[in-house]
């Protein structure tokens, strides 16, 4: 059964820093493409960031400079590393893999084959 786990969420003030955590099974995510998405209620999910199986990388605007993402495909794991938060990146995160590798599809949440059931971080002023 392929599984994704957010961890890590949590609440901060602002200027504060979390770290996010998705723990992948089931299956080799090796040559996933994995990504991190962000979804407040009544509001369609967005993109935050993705690290392709090649390692590249791509953030949203808002979040790049900020927030870092990686991988260890040894543990099976990927991180969002989230810094200088701010109240309006409060919402449920989710990570997702693909067997896409091509930016375009990653920026779409149709372009994922597998997701995680979220974690909420809440960033107070």
């Amino acid at each position: 059964q392929v599984q994704l786990v957010e961890s890590g969420g949590g609440m901060v003030q602002a200027g504060g820093s979390l770290r996010l955590s998705c723990t992948t099974s089931g299956r080799t995510f090796d040559n996933y493409a994995l990504g991190w998405w962000r979804q407040a209620p009544g509001k369609v999910r967005e993109f935050v960031a993705v690290i392709t199986n090649m390692y590249n990388t791509y953030y949203e605007d808002s979040v790049e400079g900020r927030f870092t993402i990686s991988r260890e495909n040894d543990k099976n794991t990927m991180y969002l590393e989230m810094n200088s938060l701010e109240p309006e990146d409060t919402t449920v995160y989710y990570c997702a893999a693909s067997t896409c590798n091509g930016l375009h599809s990653l920026r779409v949440f149709t372009g994922y084959d597998y997701w995680g059931q979220g974690t909420q971080v809440t960033v107070s002023s």
